[in-house]
């Protein structure tokens, strides 16, 4: 009899803790698993903030997908399609020709990618905060600007160089807008000429509060605190127009900025719409409470890309949040083993612990199981929730000890921003 194969489309939350639980349960030779993604890396989003302000070295915060998870068969590329007629998937890999890969099992987890709107100068000039690739150029980049506007007397470049931008106020936002802004008020000493208040740290929602999955009343919290540190924060206002760098907001403002960085909102991967995977409203493929596409018995989906109910919220669906993916991986997982077998899959029921974030360095905001945290409480407890559910000893040693060596020695301000445009220096000493 041939082994059952199973494909497990993505490499991140859902991805890596499917294939992890997988590798553990399934007996030798009881199936075959495959794990395709773009990177051959897992990147763990909480501690991004973090890895861009230089609390943590960048390489922490990503596990190598081929060392986690020696069992499984590791493809990098890209899925471009999911058939579930025919039980196969078209795989794109960096170099070579396409293949067609064939399943008996599929799990679709490919996540979410940003949320752009057709605003004028946004693709060009706007970057997200998703990748560790990401955090590594805004930190750069940062660092950067401050080099320029402590190097000109000009005070229109100053003051340009100086300006930060950031679109949405989630989590994604408000942690890094506040991590950097922390990391850039520290650096300032090293830098003649310049001081903290010279920096312009802008903060656009177009709601009317931020970071509204702590409450309203932390959010409000956060607000003060982050004003008090200098930072504007536009609620209830739209980004118009980012060309050439120029700013237009809708309340009638309008600057240059060299950051514009772009977090407001999510969309399901273009992978679930490409094949004939059952798409709800919202883009999202569908699943029930056993997490099986709807209509099937051999796929399975979870993560940010699913429409997953929430048996604690009738009628409603999950948040997508890495709480809910990694919890959602092991019963996945555990599904999958028991259709192997012939055994019954179990509904996937979780209650939303509540949420932590991180403003700088000491402080923070929770909301766990409805009470409410701040300021250093909460950022020791977003330090500890999250270094306790990075992925192997390994990476959680080696955060361990970066944030021990950070309470001796003040952190990097070395902008490497030749790291973009490496062969620059080769290319000009060609020329000479």
């Amino acid at each position: 009899m041939a082994v059952p194969r199973i494909l497990i489309v993505g490499g991140g939350y859902v991805g890596m803790y499917t294939a992890l639980r997988l590798q553990r349960r399934l007996r030798q030779g009881e199936a075959r698993v495959t794990v395709a993604d773009l990177d051959s890396y897992m990147t763990y989003q909480p501690f991004l903030p973090e890895a861009a302000a230089g609390s943590i070295e960048p390489r922490h915060v990503v596990v190598p997908l081929r060392r986690v998870l020696p069992s499984c068969r590791i493809l990098s590329g890209r899925i471009t399609s999911v058939r579930l007629a025919d039980r196969t998937a078209e795989f794109s890999p960096h170099e070579g020709p396409d293949l067609t890969l064939d399943y008996d099992y599929v799990v679709i987890a490919p996540g979410s990618i940003s949320r752009l709107l057709p605003i004028p100068g946004l693709a060009r000039h706007g970057i997200g905060f998703k990748t560790v690739e990401e955090a590594i150029h805004l930190r750069n980049h940062v660092l950067g600007r401050m080099d320029i506007a402590a190097s000109t007397p000009d005070e229109e470049i100053r003051r340009r160089a100086l300006t930060f931008v950031f679109v949405g106020g989630g989590y994604a936002g408000v942690e890094a807008l506040a991590e950097l802004e922390d990391m850039a008020s520290d650096a300032c000493r090293y830098f003649e000429g310049l001081r903290r208040g010279d920096m312009r740290w802008i903060l656009v929602e177009a709601t009317d509060r931020i970071l509204p999955e702590v409450g309203p009343d932390m959010g409000r919290w956060t607000v003060d605190q982050l004003r008090r540190r200098g930072v504007d924060i536009r609620t209830r206002t739209l980004l118009k127009s980012a060309e050439d760098g120029h700013i237009v907001l809708d309340d009638g403002d309008e600057f240059d900025a060299d950051t514009l960085v772009w977090t407001a909102g999510v969309k399901p991967n273009p992978l679930i719409g490409a094949g004939d995977l059952p798409v709800d409203e919202r883009g999202r493929v569908r699943a029930d409470e056993f997490l099986r596409v709807r209509g099937t018995a051999f796929a399975f989906a979870a993560g940010d890309s699913a429409a997953v109910p929430d048996l604690t919220r009738p009628g409603q669906m999950c948040p997508p949040n890495a709480q809910h993916a990694v919890r959602q991986a092991r019963r996945l997982a555990d599904n999958i083993v028991a259709t192997l077998r012939g055994g019954r899959c179990r509904p996937y029921v979780h209650k939303d612990a509540g949420s932590v974030a991180s403003l700088g360095l000491y402080q923070g905001v929770a909301q766990i199981y409805g009470h409410e945290i701040r300021g250093y409480p909460a950022w020791f407890m977003h330090r500890t929730y999250h270094l306790s559910r990075m992925p192997t000893i390994n990476k959680r040693t080696r955060i361990l000890m970066d944030w021990t060596l950070g309470l001796f020695f003040p952190r990097e301000i070395i902008s490497l921003g030749a790291i973009q445009h490496p062969r620059e220096e080769f290319t000009l000493a060609a020329r000479t």
